[in-house]
């Protein structure tokens, strides 16, 4: 617990420190953004910004911060690590510089920034695998919470299909119809949750493992026949959204097209990851008390929590909540589990309409244009559920691709902030120095995983090493032309 409390001091010192550092090499001014310029009733509409920070923190958690940590968990307390310096250097730099960079270009969307610093080619590709990554988003939402309404009543067929008329809806709507309304309920919800869980471990101390007598990979010193997966890569792409997430860069410019000044963005970006890290953080204590407690709680019911990646995270929520908050605890596990992978679902799909009416240059006040490009990225999104169903693996299968993609859409993003730093000849460093780890990260991971191309691990590092080093000299090659160019201007 000492562990626990030194991480959450270093979050919120995170967001006061570093956090004004990031703002000040950015530097938020007065002009006008484009929820003034572009009102247009639909997705540019100015909202209070308490609003706003309980939508875009919902936006990025639903249940990353919860099943991520409870999956990283089981690697031990170096989780902490992972979500607090990358929380702090990558994660929230990372949502509040693509934010900021999406309001000062009139609230454009992802791909339409990586284009614009990255070149046009990257765009085509990058578009591509944005809308995919937001449809399995989409898609990865769907099943788990269909499945526990199911428990409770009706088929979970019924409610994969119930869920799939809301997403028509709440993509199709106006922002502040229902996402305006009813998000920073659910938004309170997730949050009362683990401030109740927080002052539970706090009231009760209970014996974790620390990071000073246990920082090595505890899953494949217990479990060495079930655990085959390393700390480096495996953990930086299961505890995504705790620590960074390409996915809140689709979802950053929903809130950029809503926020009335600039100066708002330190609280609404960087304060919601930091708040992300703080959940993602309490849920790793829960559970590391859960599988590694003195003594470990070890509920017959969840058996499958003790195989590695096939951690039932859902059961782990709903026992935990039940047993430790009462009844209470089960309708706030109701909401977290169910509403809130929705809430991520149906604002992935948005923001892939968006993405995709950007490219398209559809006008996306007629409703008929709206249900165009929507229907298309359903039938993808069924297409892979039916799969998903049918694949007795197939929610952790799926949930491992949607990691990597994830953290690889991060990639590109930071990338495109450091570009831009450049050219604003601001302090680059605090975007290259993590778009060079996650590089490195994510092509490990494609090297040696299982779930890609499963090399030998010598070979697999080295390609690893090999591709940072290329990274290292790209970026080299390209500021030392860049610097040039500039001087002959």
């Amino acid at each position: 617990m000492i562990s626990f409390t030194l991480s959450l001091v270093a979050l919120v010192l995170g967001y006061l420190l570093y956090g004004r550092f990031v703002e000040r090499v950015f530097g938020p001014d007065n002009r006008e953004t484009p929820a003034v310029l572009k009102a247009d009733g639909i997705d540019y509409i100015v909202m209070p910004n308490w609003k706003i920070f309980m939508i875009q923190f919902l936006n990025i958690a639903g249940t990353g911060p919860i099943f991520g940590a409870i999956m990283g968990a089981k690697f031990g307390p170096v989780a902490y690590l992972w979500i607090v310096f990358g929380c702090i250097f990558a994660g929230a730099t990372h949502d509040y510089l693509s934010g900021m960079l999406s309001m000062r270009h009139d609230g454009a969307g992802l791909p339409q920034l990586i284009g614009k610093y990255l070149g046009k080619t990257t765009k085509a590709v990058m578009l591509v695998f944005t809308v995919l990554l937001l449809i399995m988003v989409g898609t990865v939402f769907v099943y788990s919470p269909a499945e526990i309404l199911h428990s409770i009543g009706g088929e979970t067929m019924m409610w994969v299909v119930i869920i799939f008329c809301y997403y028509i809806i709440a993509t199709m709507l106006p922002i502040d119809k229902i996402i305006g309304k009813v998000y920073p309920l659910f938004a309170f919800s997730l949050l009362f949750m683990a401030g109740a869980l927080m002052v539970w471990l706090f009231i009760h101390w209970p014996t974790v493992p620390e990071l000073w007598t246990h920082l090595y990979n505890m899953g494949a010193a217990t479990e060495p026949d079930k655990w085959t997966d390393a700390i480096f890569p495996a953990l930086f792409i299961t505890v995504a959204c705790g620590a960074i997430s390409g996915f809140h860069a689709t979802q950053s410019p929903l809130m950029a097209r809503c926020v009335r000044s600039e100066h708002q963005g330190r609280p609404i970006f960087y304060g919601a990851m930091i708040t992300e890290g703080i959940v993602a953080l309490i849920w790793a204590t829960v559970s590391a008390w859960f599988f590694y407690g003195d003594p470990a709680p070890g509920y017959e019911l969840i058996a499958a929590a003790t195989a590695g990646f096939h951690t039932s995270a859902p059961a782990v929520v709903n026992l935990v909540c039940n047993d430790w908050l009462g009844v209470a605890g089960a309708i706030l596990a109701m909401l977290g589990v169910v509403a809130a992978p929705i809430t991520s679902g149906d604002t992935a799909f948005r923001s892939g309409r968006l993405i995709v009416a950007e490219w398209l240059k559809l006008d996306q006040r007629p409703i008929v244009k709206r249900l165009m490009i929507c229907l298309p990225m359903f039938c993808v999104s069924i297409a892979m559920l039916v799969w998903q169903i049918s694949n007795p693996d197939g929610f952790n299968t799926i949930w491992q691709y949607f990691g990597f993609s994830n953290q690889a859409l991060s990639v590109f993003t930071l990338w495109t902030i450091t570009v831009y730093l450049v050219r604003k000849k601001k302090c680059f460093w605090i975007t290259l120095i993590p778009a060079l780890f996650m590089t490195t990260v994510c092509s490990t991971w494609f090297f040696v995983s299982k779930q890609a191309l499963h090399l030998p691990g010598m070979i697999g590092y080295g390609l690893g090493i090999v591709c940072l080093g290329i990274a290292i000299m790209w970026f080299a090659f390209w500021l030392i032309k860049y610097q040039k160019k500039s001087l002959n201007q």
